[in-house]
């Protein structure tokens, strides 16, 4: 009787089979592991941190350059804004020196146009002082050409009215000056103003004395001396002649004035001829030159005859007394 073989148990072989397969993993796992060393993750770490601190300081350095561009982009700014303010400034004084060449150029043909009067109103005074004068009226003095400097000791006679104060003072105290400067050294000066009232009343009917100092005290006080006046240089003519005439003293008048308002150019002639009169036929007593200022040239026609009536007893009180009369083109200051 044959004996049976034992039936294979297939549970216990199939676990066996599990348990071995698992063991293989884990196995195959390890060496996989193994081959990855852990040094190797942290090297890679060091690398990294090295590389991020790389990256900041170049963060650090171009927010550096940034700051720096940033304070030269403000200095540009600032520069430029000064530069365009300039600029601007430049711009302003070519449009100020354009309109100044504008109004030199239209000045230039106003004058022009006023030698073109002055023309006419010579032919006037000439027609106007042979009717005031009359007919047998005879100059005594040839024409002077210039202005004789021979004098010793020099008297201004200002007319010191509203007319020439508030227009022409400015160049009335050019003029003065100019006339000063070509007598470097005098005896003596005296300032008078058109009603023969004096600068000076401490120097009443005396001399005053020429010093540089005093020359500079002069032209300081005439830039606001303003006393009353009557528009007519007569009374200070006459009382310059009455208090000054020495005959052993040579004596210029300068008389600088814009208009006359007196009634009659023979009576005044005629008065100063019997005061300034050489006892013995001679030169005058003392030398008498004058200077017109045309501020009444720029009213209306009818409001000028002052003017002309100034021009005309100034150029025949000239003539006659040994002196020259210069009428200015213009009243204003000259640049």
């Amino acid at each position: 009787m044959k004996r049976k073989r034992r039936e294979t148990d297939e549970f216990n072989v199939s676990f066996l089979d599990v348990i071995c397969c698992g063991f293989g993993a884990i196995v195959l796992l390890l060496m996989i592991t193994k081959t990855v060393p852990p040094v190797v993750l942290e090297q890679s770490d060091s690398h990294q941190k090295g590389q991020v601190a790389d990256l900041q300081r170049q963060l650090f350095d171009i927010r550096g350059e940034t700051a720096i561009l940033n304070r030269d982009l403000n200095a540009k700014h600032e520069q430029l804004d000064a530069e365009t303010k300039r600029i601007a400034i430049l711009r302003g004084k070519l449009q100020e020196l354009e309109a100044r060449y504008a109004s030199l150029a239209r000045q230039a043909s106003s004058e022009d146009n006023e030698l073109g009067k002055l023309a006419s109103a010579t032919q006037t005074l000439s027609a106007e002082m042979q009717r005031l004068l009359g007919n047998r009226f005879e100059r005594k003095n040839d024409i002077i050409g210039g202005i004789p400097v021979d004098s010793e000791y020099i008297i201004f006679i200002i007319d010191t009215s509203g007319s020439m104060f508030n227009y022409a003072w400015p160049r009335m105290m050019d003029e003065l000056i100019s006339v000063l400067d070509i007598y470097p050294q005098v005896k003596g000066i005296q300032i008078l103003n058109d009603m023969g009232g004096y600068m000076y009343t401490s120097y009443r009917d005396d001399w005053i004395p020429d010093t540089p100092s005093r020359r500079q005290a002069i032209i300081s006080r005439l830039r606001t001396w303003n006393p009353f006046s009557n528009s007519s240089p007569v009374e200070g003519i006459q009382k310059a002649v009455r208090s000054f005439y020495d005959p052993n003293k040579q004596i210029s008048i300068y008389v600088f004035g814009d208009e006359f308002t007196g009634d009659s150019i023979t009576q005044v002639v005629n008065i100063v001829d019997r005061l300034n009169h050489h006892s013995d036929g001679g030169a005058p007593r003392v030398r008498i030159h004058a200077v017109g200022f045309p501020v009444q040239f720029d009213a209306r026609s009818s409001n000028q005859i002052t003017g002309i009536r100034f021009a005309a007893l100034m150029r025949e009180l000239t003539y006659r007394n040994g002196g020259t009369f210069v009428g200015l083109n213009d009243y204003r200051r000259r640049r």
